[in-house]
């Protein structure tokens, strides 16, 4: 027995947390247990779970770390908090995703191609006489693997001569060739064909064809002096030139630039097809040349993680028998057992993914196609096989883009995780996941400024007693969803026949001027079915996609710039007598460009700090402080505020600021109506969440003057909401209906679902099992239906008793 003098603490407990808006929260957590975070957008749940206390355990663990190994390791700095004690190790598994990259795949991150790899390499069927390869040699990814046309990407991607000179009846002084850059290389180009003696004022079309074809498509670079036309007040002396042809240049800039905007404009004047050696596999021809179970490791990765289980289990039973697609028997290159080693290992592995319930993918399906939350199901399945104990778990909603019905599966891996001696910390807004906690953290009572506080820490069922907590509400005092009266549209918006993904010939309609709800299994083809609708409607209408993509990609855009709202900032303070006796522009109040903003950190707020055998840090600029502008720009104020203190102000208290200003008052309405409130004007895009940049997308729309009938498409908008944010956003929803719009959304959450006008549930499972509409039709009549998995959660929601939903 253990002496309880000597005994570890059971808690993790921590104190003085400052992290965001956290004011000096003390809580003490149980380890060995599942807790739960909740509490409203922006109370500071996220701000305790990771930016406290998986910051600080992830800081420790780098104290141990050499110090020159550290600097190859991002790190974050040390979180604001006095003291945190009785902390283990920690793992994130969080919803972010890295750079965008054809080549990670859901093989790639769970490492199941990995281990089909070495099951190819050491026991697949070689050709006679061939010598046995490696398992990076079954890889698209490694130079042993990859196919040589196609550097191992499955496509090729060509260019003719419509697409680079869409208009020939130009000449090239005109701009014939449209995919040259513009400014000075696009003239440099022309200047130096017309000092090759090629005629760049004659239209394309009358140019020889052979002139043409070397224009667009040589590989020649040659070196030529060129003569630029004297200018008047300019001096432009000779120079050598070197011409490279418009093909070579479009595939150079698509595959070596940097620049989003570049690759975007070099991919409209190119055409992508599967490469013509590899078929589309991406591999070597000797690799393909490999089979087990007569399929090659391009088939089997092509498979949905279901099927190719089935695939493998024979070979993984005692007797290691494997079989092609017919039945036949197939002997192995290294034996039945080697078979069954190798296949039951990737069967354990397929396994946690499938009970996550993502059956439905494939090894080759690309991360940039994948929800953020199945690349953290991925990962958490990852995890599951790893088999570590005694460290915390820190989850950023595991429930993400998950059907009810497969939340369910969630809880049983987060009961595993726990079980194996580990700590489990979740921040959650689904309610299923809450009620099956063991422990609660309620964050709030509101958000930013007035959050930060610890409402309840403690058993789910005392919550009860916490008059203050948003959260209370929604678990404890749930009320049926009402449902709406009965729909009878005239209209409809038609998409269909869809043959695409999993969709064979799905033809859907959707009430026009009405709320759908487009529900069903994760995998079921949701997305794809409304994908179709969107491409449709573009060209008859208007339709606006509201999705969760980052409003920005670097710490210049935020807010204010993408809501417009700084352009009338700035030209208020442009307008003050200050600025005008200056003789200050509109520009000066920008950060973004030179002149007003601090020349020191560039308009950041930030300088890098490099350290010797230490990270690069970040640490406020020593000129500015962290406002951005330099000192005679900041001494220009606008009723007592700088520029830098305007940006500083939330949306809340910006909203009072601005209360007799039109053009800025309609933006910061717009702003609190979707309950952003709590926002700052300046805040980074890089620190928004998913739905925090869905909403301010939504508010930014919301704010134009009301035009023609619109479709509003949104994916999944729940999705980092609390049920009482839920509400905010379905009461927005409904005023774009009540204006006469058309709204469409795919969503899981079913008080959503339950509260639409039209239900179209897609199914029945994930796949291909599923891609085709089980039930569609009013809430209630959908709840009813024997076919649909979603029926039984949607009756609960609807408080619909006897209902014939499985």
């Amino acid at each position: 027995m253990l002496d309880p003098v000597t005994a570890p603490d059971p808690y993790v407990r921590v104190r003085g947390a400052r992290e965001h808006n956290l004011r000096a929260v003390d809580v003490d957590i149980p380890r060995d247990s599942l807790t739960v975070f909740t509490g409203v957008s922006g109370s500071g749940k996220s701000s305790l779970a990771f930016g406290t206390i998986y910051a600080e355990a992830q800081r420790r663990y780098f104290e141990s770390v050499a110090p020159y190994a550290r600097r190859l390791i991002h790190q974050v700095g040390a979180p604001k908090v006095g003291e945190i004690t009785g902390l283990p190790p920690a793992v994130s598994l969080e919803q972010r995703r890295g750079a965008p990259s054809t080549r990670s795949s859901v093989g790639t991150v769970t490492t199941l191609s990995t281990s089909l790899r070495m099951l190819y390499s050491r026991a697949g069927d070689y050709p006679a006489g061939a010598p046995r390869l490696d398992s990076d040699a079954f890889s698209p990814n490694t130079a042993a693997g990859a196919c040589p046309s196609c550097h191992g990407l499955g496509r090729i991607h060509e260019t003719s001569e419509e697409l680079l000179v869409p208009d020939p009846g130009l000449s090239i002084r005109e701009g014939a060739v449209a995919s040259w850059p513009g400014a000075w290389q696009g003239k440099n180009l022309r200047d130096v064909l017309a000092a090759l003696g090629y005629d760049v004022d004659r239209p394309w079309r009358e140019l020889d064809p052979k002139d043409r074809e070397w224009i667009l498509f040589t590989d020649e670079q040659p070196v030529v002096t060129v003569h630029p036309v004297r200018e008047a007040g300019r001096i432009q002396r000779p120079y050598q030139g070197t011409y490279t042809g418009a093909r070579r240049l479009v595939l150079r800039t698509y595959s070596e630039s940097k620049s989003p905007a570049l690759r975007a404009k070099a991919e409209r004047f190119l055409t992508s097809a599967p490469c013509p050696v590899c078929g589309g596999s991406r591999l070597r021809p000797e690799a393909l040349a490999v089979t087990f179970a007569g399929r090659t490791i391009a088939e089997l990765a092509a498979l949905p993680l279901t099927a190719l289980a089935e695939v493998l289990a024979p070979a993984a039973a005692a007797d290691g028998h494997v079989t092609t697609p017919d039945g036949t028997p197939t002997g192995t290159s290294a034996g039945p057992e080697t078979a069954r080693v190798l296949a039951g290992d990737l069967l354990a592995r397929i396994a946690t993914v499938t009970e996550l319930g993502l059956g439905y993918l494939s090894l080759d399906r690309t991360t940039p196609t994948l929800s953020s939350g199945e690349l953290q199901r991925l990962r958490l399945a990852t995890q599951l096989r790893a088999g570590l104990f005694g460290v915390v778990y820190v989850l950023d909603e595991p429930s993400a883009g998950l059907h009810p019905a497969d939340t369910e599966a969630l809880l049983v891996v987060l009961d595993r995780l726990k079980a194996a001696g580990n700590t489990v910390f979740v921040v959650e807004h689904h309610l299923d996941v809450v009620r099956h906690a063991d422990w609660l953290v309620d964050v709030g009572p509101r958000a930013g400024e007035h959050g930060g506080r610890v409402l309840h820490s403690g058993p789910p069922e005392l919550l009860a007693h916490v008059e203050e907590s948003a959260t209370r509400r929604f678990l404890f005092d749930r009320s049926p969803v009402p449902e709406r009266p009965a729909l009878a549209p005239e209209r409809w918006l038609r998409t269909g026949p869809v043959d695409r993904h999993n969709l064979r010939g799905v033809e859907a309609a959707f009430p026009r001027g009405a709320l759908t709800a487009v529900t069903g299994v994760s995998g079921s083809g949701k997305s794809t079915l409304v994908g179709a609708l969107t491409e449709e409607t573009a060209e008859g209408g208007r339709t606006v996609t509201v999705d969760q993509r980052p409003i920005g990609r670097t710490p210049r855009s935020n807010l204010a710039t993408y809501t417009g709202l700084f352009d009338v900032v700035r030209k208020l303070f442009s307008e003050t007598e200050e600025a005008r006796a200056r003789g200050y522009k509109v520009g000066r109040f920008s950060f973004n460009v030179p002149g007003g903003r601090c020349e020191t950190c560039q308009g950041e707020g930030f300088v890098s700090v490099e350290l010797l055998f230490l990270p690069s840090t970040y640490a406020p600029c020593p000129d500015c402080r962290g406002a951005r502008y330099n000192p005679e720009t900041l001494r220009v104020r606008l009723r007592g505020l700088t520029i830098a203190e305007v940006l500083d102000l939330t949306v809340e208290s910006a909203a009072a600021f601005f209360a007799d200003v039109p053009a800025a008052a309609r933006s910061l309405t717009t702003l609190l109506d979707v309950g952003l409130g709590y926002l700052r004007l300046g805040q980074p895009a890089t620190e928004l969440s998913g739905g925090e940049a869905q909403r301010i997308k939504l508010a930014a729309e919301l704010q134009r003057p009301r035009r023609a009938h619109t479709l509003y498409v949104l994916d999944e908008p729940t999705t980092g909401l609390h049920p009482a944010d839920v509400e905010v956003l379905v009461r927005q929803l409904r005023g774009l209906v009540d204006g006469g719009h058309t709204v469409v959304v795919v969503e899981h959450d079913m008080d959503v679902a339950a509260g639409a006008d039209w239900v179209i549930d897609l199914g029945p499972g994930g796949g291909e099992a599923g891609g085709r509409i089980v039930a569609e039709g009013p809430p209630a009549r959908v709840a009813r239906s024997a076919d649909s998995r979603t029926a039984p959660y949607l009756a609960r929601a609807l408080g619909i008793t006897g209902g014939t939903g499985r």
